[in-house]
Parts: structure tokens; sequence; C-alpha cells
């Protein structure tokens, strides 16, 4: 069986025999599955009425502790995205009754974000409905096969600097 990556290996091996395509196969396969996961996974919210960023905001809230709370500046480090960028996201949350958002009387330099009860039932919803989607676009993988997938992914983020925070 062969995919994309083998063909595009075989074309280097014709125009250029001296080169080790070794990390090709690898960071081009891994570039593809992301985007082939994205696609899935975007097309998976799109038919619950929402984006992935959408949910990623309603689930960080979720798991962050039990007021489903988060102050805009963690949170904006949690989704790596820019303050602005933050804002533009949770006025769209808002607006759709699914979070609330207030600046803290004490610093109202602080404002401090938190699901609806709207918002924590439709993450709640479909939190497990998203791991049974992502378990069936990695089922052709055996669970041996995932765990030492996720074993390699981790120890090459962690190499890339992404150690969480």
């Amino acid at each position: 069986m062969e995919d994309a990556v083998d063909a595009i290996a075989k074309q280097w091996a014709v125009a250029r025999p001296d080169l080790d395509v070794t990390p090709m196969s690898v960071v081009g396969r891994l570039s593809r599955a992301s985007r082939l996961l994205e696609r899935e996974i975007k097309d998976f919210f799109a038919a619950h009425n929402l984006e992935p960023w959408e949910f990623d905001m309603l689930a960080t809230l979720l798991r962050s502790n039990l007021e489903h709370s988060m102050c805009m500046k963690d949170l904006a480090g949690s989704a790596l995205v820019s303050p602005g960028a933050l804002t533009n996201r949770m006025d769209r949350l808002v607006e759709r009754g699914l979070v609330t958002r207030y600046p803290l009387p004490e610093n109202r330099r602080m404002v401090i974000v938190t699901l609806t009860p709207e918002g924590e039932r439709l993450a709640n919803d479909l939190v497990a409905l998203h791991m049974a989607n992502e378990a069936a676009l990695l089922s052709p993988l055996t669970a041996e096969e995932q765990q030492v997938l996720a074993t390699a992914l981790r120890k090459l983020l962690v190499s890339l600097g992404d150690t969480g925070r």
C-alpha cells in the first residue's frame, strides 16, 4: 500500500538519488495527516453548527476548573492566539450566548470569561461525540500503534518546544 508521499519520494529518488528523503517522508506525512484530520474535524463541528475554534474555547473553559472560568490572558495563552483575536472570538461566543465576559471588580483590567449554562451543556454534549469521531478517524491504527505514535509525537513536540503551559 502506497500513499502520496511514497510517490513524491520516488520522484526525488530519480531526480536526486543522492538525497535521503526519510525526513521528508515523516514531515510530509505529518503535514498531510494534519490537513486531512483538520478537514474531518471541521466537518464534524460544522454538522453541530460550530467552528473548531469555538469548541476549543468551550472545551478549554469546561476543563479549566469547577467554575468553568478563565481570565482572558490565560485563555489567550492556552489558545495560542493574540489578545485581539481572542477578543473577536469571545465577542462571537458572547453573541451566541455560550459565554459571559466581565471585568473583576478589584482589577478592572482583568477580564473573566465563563461558560453559560448553554455553553456548558453544548461543550459537555459534544466532547464525547468529538472523542468518538477522533477514535473513528484513528481506527485504521491499533491501540498499540496509536500509543507508539502518540509517544513518538510527544517526543518530537517537546523537542520543538511545545511543552505545555
